[in-house]
């Protein structure tokens, strides 16, 4: 399929648009004293966030995370060496990976949620030999 040059026209007035609309990245560090990824933004702020909040790059090393690169766009992060891509309006909306990503990060870190409540209900149990056994029906 080919494009025509109106359509091109078109696409490129679209994209002028949008990146008058919403902040998109100038450009971006590795910051290895404060272990964070600093993205400068077009607005002028500057938004800084741990390599391990992201998809893909929980593990990285710091050589890893020092080869980035901003697609032409401004809203298109990639970490090459980790074959790791994000979304900048996603990750500036709290979007750090996939949906079954997150949900898994998000349910372990709640399992690691104490409260006196919780921890007066782990007491009770222990007392009474514990959670009760399941069925084998």
């Amino acid at each position: 399929m080919e494009i025509s040059k109106a359509e091109f026209a078109k696409a490129n007035a679209r994209m002028r648009e949008l990146r008058a609309k919403v902040p998109h990245a100038v450009a971006i560090e590795y910051d290895a004293g404060r272990e964070r990824i600093v993205v400068a933004l077009s607005t002028g702020f500057d938004v800084a966030f741990p390599p391990r909040a992201l998809q893909g790059l929980e593990h990285a090393t710091p050589e890893q995370l020092a080869v980035i690169e901003i697609d032409p766009s401004g809203f298109g992060l990639r970490w090459p060496l980790l074959d790791a891509d994000h979304y900048l309006p996603g990750l500036l909306e709290g979007v750090f990976g996939s949906r079954a990503w997150m949900a898994a990060k998000l349910g372990a870190e709640g399992g690691k949620a104490a409260s006196a409540k919780k921890a007066a209900a782990a007491r009770k149990n222990g007392k009474l030999g514990g959670r009760p056994k399941k069925d084998a029906a």
